[in-house]
């Protein structure tokens, strides 16, 4: 077995030729990505005009220039965390735990990351946090998005979110047009054409430096840091776009696929060859696919850990699905991550469903397809007040994922400017 092991050293000459196309300045496949980060400046400036658009008040001064209405919502959401309405950590653990509280200690090595998706609506966020403090609630830590991006830039809705989780304390990802979508495979269409996602969801050809464009667009003009990445060819981009010095962070979708340790290894493998000195990446998301147990996440951890990655990289995992055209229902991984939280550090728990019980009674499900319908069409349609119950059940959901692991005595990460 040592003599087989040996045999997968990698020499260092190999290092020395992936160098080589990287730096060689008649590589075209090189040269076009750097022609469109030259479009935007130096990754100096590129940063620079980041972390200027991404000030609250630039933000602010967007959504009122846009929808001055969404203002008086983020102020009321400003005043109410600043006031001390929402629970804190300590009172919730008291709430469920009552009196053996006292006695207990949460281990925050291992605290779980509470998430939600998808929140592509601002007006959604109001109306969980009003839930939050009348039940004494938690708001997540973690949200997904995947609305339009052109869409919510239009009506006010990504400048008041951005803003909003600053309030909140909350990361964000946003999810870029450039995908299947957008129509970029023109040979897929519906049911009919099914088989040929199995080779891609669709960013062929140039599409793949237009996510490029697009990431540099909303991170220039509004702050946006992390995104959703569902093709290996924009995967390797978001590395180059880190090694270069710009500050991306990015999620792999479950869209892509990863359901083994090997799938793991090789993804994590090029995280760990295109980190920066200092050990960083832009992978900070990790989104196992749904049909993962917890054994491969356990193996995948070990490696991990090794590389540097344990609190770099946030294994998601999806508690509970929408109930309808994504799994097979009733999905309801709650109890597995209660087997796995104790032990494999810096987890999210992310919720894209009601619990199933819930979630079926209504009568409009949630539905993944939700995501790619337009606001106008959802408006017309009669949906929008069936979808905003829809996310408040995902409220719910993670609301008894982080009951579930106070009574085990768990830690959770809340909004962290509202649960202190």
């Amino acid at each position: 077995m040592t003599d087989l092991r040996k045999r997968l050293q990698i020499p260092a000459v190999r290092l020395d030729e992936i160098n080589a196309v990287l730096l060689d300045p008649e590589m075209r496949v090189m040269n076009d990505f750097l022609e469109v980060v030259a479009k935007y400046g130096t990754p100096e400036e590129i940063n620079a005009k980041a972390n200027q658009a991404r000030k609250l008040d630039n933000l602010l001064a967007k959504v009122k220039a846009t929808k001055p209405e969404f203002i008086a919502d983020l102020e009321w959401l400003s005043e109410q965390r600043d006031v001390g309405a929402f629970i804190s950590v300590a009172d919730y653990r008291r709430k469920v735990l009552g009196d053996k509280v006292d006695k207990m200690t949460f281990a925050d090595d291992f605290a779980v990351t509470l998430e939600i998706s998808a929140l592509q609506y601002f007006p959604w966020v109001r109306a969980a946090a009003e839930r939050a403090i009348e039940k004494g609630m938690l708001m997540p830590c973690r949200f997904i998005r995947v609305r339009k991006m052109k869409e919510q830039e239009a009506d006010g809705d990504l400048a008041a979110v951005a803003a909003a989780m600053q309030i909140i304390g909350a990361s964000y990802v946003e999810t870029l047009d450039t995908k299947g979508t957008d129509g970029s495979n023109i040979h897929l269409g519906g049911p009919a054409t099914i088989t040929g996602y199995f080779g891609g969801v669709g960013q062929p050809n140039r599409h793949a430096l237009q996510w490029v464009d697009e990431y540099l667009y909303y991170y220039t003009h509004y702050g946006v840091t992390q995104v959703l990445n569902i093709n290996p060819g924009t995967v390797f981009l978001g590395y180059m776009l880190h090694r270069l010095g710009v500050d991306i962070e990015f999620k792999i979708s479950v869209f892509m696929g990863n359901d083994n340790p090997y799938a793991g290894l090789w993804t994590l493998l090029g995280a760990k060859l295109f980190a920066r000195d200092d050990g960083s990446s832009p992978l900070i998301g990790f989104n196992w696919s749904n049909s993962v147990d917890n054994e491969t996440m356990e193996i995948t951890a070990q490696f991990r850990k090794d590389w540097g990655f344990e609190n770099v990289v946030r294994f998601e995992h999806h508690i509970v699905e929408t109930w309808k055209s994504i799994v097979r229902q009733p999905y309801n991984r709650r109890a597995e991550l209660l087997e796995i939280a104790d032990h494999v550090a810096n987890i999210s728990a992310k919720h894209e469903g009601g619990d199933p019980e819930t979630d079926q009674t209504r009568q409009h499900p949630s539905d993944i397809l939700d995501y790619f319908r337009d606001k106008s069409e959802v408006i017309e349609s009669g949906d929008w007040e069936a979808l905003q119950l829809n996310f408040l059940d995902k409220f719910d959901a993670t609301n008894k994922t982080a009951w579930a692991l106070t009574e085990k005595g768990m830690a959770f990460i809340a909004a962290m400017k509202l649960h202190r």
